[in-house]
């Protein structure tokens, strides 16, 4: 339709209407008005103030109608400028239009006395009661808003470090509350219009009546008091029609400072509220009615309106729909603010009513009763923080993007113990006491410290449970003290770092090819998915996450792929060539302070008797031993092994490349803590010394024999 189409035209360019409305306001400043058009432009006045009224009751959040505080300085200016058209016409013509007129006139019963107290007393009103509380509420609201932002930002990055925001809803979050911060310093500054302009209207009607009576009595338009009568009149009626609008408009801005941000208007939250207290509603019923019975009080209206607050406080008590069922349950208005509901809601019939329990969580840290301080920042608990610390310090480390923690209270774990889940099955476990500090000894013969035996959880080392007081003097006799959120989150880090290659799925797989295309889509577009699938990316990834390999050189490992993936699509295979390609990352891991790789070697004839027994299988590359050779290879090897733990270096094997994968895989879970590397993958010009070599003599007499 053509209106319609004309609306859209004019909506595009709304900004031009706004800046043409604000010229028309200045204009009726300086040009006078014909009656009509200032009728038309009063009731356009009084239409501007019943929206914005109706809108601060009806919204849900401040920021919904956050153009208000400009809003209020062109209705205001708008206000003023009717009034002095309004007072160039009363001045000059001795009349002012049938809306002024009217007002004048009917709404004051022509008695301009009576129009003046009435007057003054809407002033009084809307200055004193409704303009200072709003412009008081204004001012404290912006301050505290103000105060709460840097709380508010290092919210919205716990929930961003520890992965239950992503950048997108960071940024949103952030922009709200900068627009809140905004909101309420326009608004602190905007309610001082609403001050001025109770001033003002003050002011105008005083001028106006001086001035008319004055004008009218010179021009001979009567006697005294009839000239003060005509233009007392005109200047009440004047004054009425623009303090009711601002009346209004005051008492939105009162609203829109004074309400908190809900999920409903502010009629459903009035109504829900107070019907959740029905025996207050009875109890004023029933105050009420007995009232009546003062001598010279009206009976009827005192027993009908205490009948109907008790009547309506009764049906609230038995009615759910009004707000309380029948066992007291809260049903309508705001919701319960705690962290579990109320009550169970219904369960869904049909299958539906079980797939929320489907969900399983990646990682899931449950804490005792006792632990709950530990994560309350009320009690000084920044178990939370040191977890988002964690998530920074994995995608440092591993390049690994470590998933949300759940962390939630189970009633079934003693009151200080806690137990870490992977994919919803306990993988560790131990106790923490929260109000005590852990002291770990530097040595077994260190001089001794009051405090409750313990085994530190994560590396099964001798401690003690001491009182915080003792911490200065444990930390000069050379103990280490952490606090108790210390340990459970280290013990969360060494779990998570475990079991990095199961937490690393197609979906923070593919997360990390979306991010690495952003910088460099070439390597990216050719290996996904021409060469090599999502999964088959994932299980390379996994494989070299196992043995603890960085990931985050995601160019180099995906360059890796692309050029050997034409000749295999064996993931160990890909997996092995993607670790030659990090060699100096590997070498960097494992080298000592001064750079050098301290590491063991097998004896020339062991490597060649091992090389003989690599073999391909279903299961990949292996080495196929009698079970009393590989017990014995695995022995010998774990004694080196421990022998350089002792002198407090990292155990490293250096073997050849067809034995490395197949070794590793022999080792399995009894020397985790052993790092097994190819020779080619120690990068050049790397010191290298050789501080044990595994005999061959223990493996092949066995054999032999």
């Amino acid at each position: 339709m053509a209106w319609a189409s004309w609306l859209t035209r004019a909506l595009r360019h709304s900004d031009l209407m706004i800046a043409l409305a604000i010229l028309v306001v200045v204009t009726i400043l300086i040009l006078p008005l014909p009656e009509w058009l200032l009728d038309t432009c009063l009731v356009i006045n009084f239409a501007a103030a019943i929206i914005i009224a109706l809108m601060a009751v009806n919204i849900t959040d401040t920021l919904q109608f956050s153009v208000f505080p400009a809003l209020l300085l062109v209705t205001t200016l708008f206000r003023l400028a009717l009034s002095i058209a309004a007072t160039k016409l009363i001045l000059g013509t001795g009349s002012a239009g049938h809306v002024i007129e009217t007002f004048g006139n009917f709404v004051v019963g022509g008695d301009f006395v009576v129009g003046v107290v009435a007057f003054l007393i809407l002033v009084v009103v809307q200055f004193v009661v409704i303009t200072n509380g709003a412009g008081r509420v204004a001012e404290v609201a912006a301050r505290f808003t103000l105060d709460a932002m840097p709380g508010k930002q290092m919210a919205i990055d716990a929930d961003l470090n520890a992965g239950l925001i992503d950048q997108e809803e960071a940024r949103r979050r952030r922009r709200m509350v900068e627009l809140e911060a905004d909101f309420y310093g326009a608004m602190d500054g905007a309610s001082k219009f609403v001050k001025g302009d109770a001033i003002a209207a003050v002011l105008i009607i005083l001028i106006n009546i001086i001035g008319g009576f004055a004008v009218g009595y010179l021009r001979g338009q009567g006697d005294p008091m009839t000239v003060l009568q005509t233009y007392t009149l005109l200047t009440v009626g004047e004054g009425l029609v623009a303090q009711i609008p601002a009346l209004l408009i005051s008492t939105a801005t009162g609203l829109m400072v004074t309400r908190a941000s809900t999920e409903q208007a502010m009629g459903q939250d009035v109504v829900g509220q107070v019907l959740q207290y029905p025996r207050v509603l009875m109890g004023a019923g029933a105050t009420i009615g007995l009232l009546a019975l003062v001598p010279g009080f009206p009976k009827l209206q005192f027993l009908l309106i205490g009948t109907a607050l008790a009547g309506l406080g009764y049906l609230a008590l038995r009615t759910p729909l009004l707000g309380v069922g029948g066992d007291g349950r809260i049903v309508g208005g705001t919701p319960p603010t705690s962290a579990e509901p109320s009550s169970p809601s219904p369960t869904p019939p049909g299958p539906e009513a079980v797939l929320p329990l489907l969900k399983v969580d990646a990682i899931e840290l449950e804490l005792g009763y006792g632990l709950l301080p530990l994560v309350d920042p009320n009690q000084r608990g920044d178990l939370l923080e040191r977890i988002a610390a964690i998530r920074r310090q994995l995608a440092l480390e591993l390049g690994f993007l470590m998933p949300a923690v759940r962390v939630r209270d189970n009633v079934r774990l003693k009151s200080y113990q806690y137990q870490i889940k992977i994919r919803g099955e306990v993988v560790a476990q131990a106790e923490v006491m929260p109000r005590a500090l852990l002291a770990m000894p530097p040595a077994t013969d260190a001089p001794p410290i009051e405090g409750v035996a313990t085994t530190e959880p994560v590396f099964g080392m001798r401690a003690f449970w001491i009182e915080p007081a003792q911490r200065e003097r444990a930390e000069r006799l050379g103990y280490t003290v952490v606090e108790p959120s210390a340990v459970v989150a280290t013990h969360l880090t060494e779990v998570v770092r475990h079991h990095a290659a199961d937490l690393l799925g197609r979906a923070e797989v593919q997360q990390l090819l979306d991010n690495l295309k952003e910088h460099n889509p070439v390597v990216v577009q050719e290996l996904v998915p021409d060469l090599l699938t999502l999964g088959e990316v994932q299980k390379v990834l996994q494989h070299l996450l196992r043995e603890g390999v960085p990931i985050r050189d995601l160019v180099t490992i995906l360059e890796a792929l692309a050029d050997y993936a034409p000749r295999t699509r064996d993931v160990e295979a890909l997996g092995e060539y993607a670790r030659a390609a990090l060699a100096r990352t590997i070498t960097h891991r494992l080298s000592d302070p001064q750079g050098r790789l301290l590491v063991m070697v097998l004896e020339p004839a062991l490597e060649a008797f091992l090389r003989e027994r690599v073999e391909q299988t279903p299961q990949g590359v292996l080495l196929t031993l009698e079970p009393s050779a590989s017990r014995a290879l695995l022995q010998a090897i774990g004694q080196h092994a421990q022998e350089m733990s002792a002198k407090g270096l990292l155990p490293v094997l250096a073997v050849p490349a067809p034995l490395r994968l197949p070794i590793r895989k022999l080792l399995g879970t009894d020397l985790p803590s052993l790092h097994v590397i190819a020779y080619h993958e120690i990068a050049p010009r790397t010191p290298i010394q050789v501080v044990g070599q595994i005999p061959a003599s223990a493996v092949m007499s066995l054999v032999a024999a």
